[in-house]
């Protein structure tokens, strides 16, 4: 059952948040990677594109918190599904995530997709590019919800100005939505201290992760390519 619910975009420090939340015990934590890694998953999200009402039990089976897209894009809908489990929104400097997000983007699934002809792709990558193509109606509807209707991810990265907006505009509505008690909106910059007050839990003696997915993805997809499809090896942030 899931304690923990991320409402923040990617490239918010998710995968920071990731092996905090498990850090402090509130893992498994599902994030895109573990549809990234075990490419069958993206299958029972494939009823989520035409707002059919999901199984969340079973797709967070095993699962004690959440970070990150598909999971975050459905934070009101599974805030109501675990009416006890805490909402933290992830937050940074909107140009700067805009930035980051370009990177991401350049250098993340994007580099798998353009290789799809090539027949040369290994097993292991062909499933994962099979999952993310089940997945294309569903990251169409986040799309067209985040940026606008008609928007698909297929239309490429939205200017900056838009994306911009669309980020401030969700972090008004997350705050708007939920009790202070129940959300804590979060810099991972701040470290340890204020997640651990509003979890109620002790402040671990070492430093708080401090992980870069874009990194780590290019790790991902560098493994990917040679037939390597195990969960990637967060790299620490510069």
């Amino acid at each position: 059952m899931l304690t923990v619910i991320g409402a923040g975009f990617p490239r918010t420090g998710t995968s920071s948040m990731k092996a905090a939340l498990e850090r402090l015990g509130f893992g498994p934590c599902f994030h895109m990677f573990n549809i990234l890694t075990e490419p069958a998953r993206a299958a029972g999200w494939a009823p989520l594109a035409e707002g059919a009402r999901p199984d969340w039990e079973k797709l967070f089976d095993g699962f004690r918190s959440t970070q990150d897209w598909p999971a975050s894009y459905f934070w009101r809908e599974l805030a109501q599904a675990y009416p006890e489990a805490k909402v933290v929104l992830t937050v940074r400097d909107p140009r700067a995530w805009y930035a980051s997000m370009m990177t991401l983007i350049d250098n993340g699934p994007r580099t798998l997709m353009a290789q799809e002809t090539q027949a040369e792709l290994p097993p292991a990558a062909r499933a994962v590019f099979e999952g993310m193509r089940r997945m294309g109606p569903v990251l169409d509807r986040m799309a067209a919800g985040t940026f606008g209707a008609g928007r698909t991810m297929a239309d490429g990265p939205v200017d900056e100005e838009s994306a911009v907006a669309a980020f401030e505009r969700h972090t008004a509505e997350v705050r708007a939505s939920l009790p202070p008690e129940r959300l804590l909106v979060f810099d991972v910059r701040q470290g340890w201290e204020p997640l651990c007050r509003f979890l109620g839990v002790e402040v671990p003696a070492e430093p708080f992760p401090h992980l870069n997915d874009g990194r780590s993805m290019q790790e991902f997809l560098g493994r990917l390519m040679k037939g390597d499809v195990s969960h990637p090896s967060f790299v620490p942030d510069a």
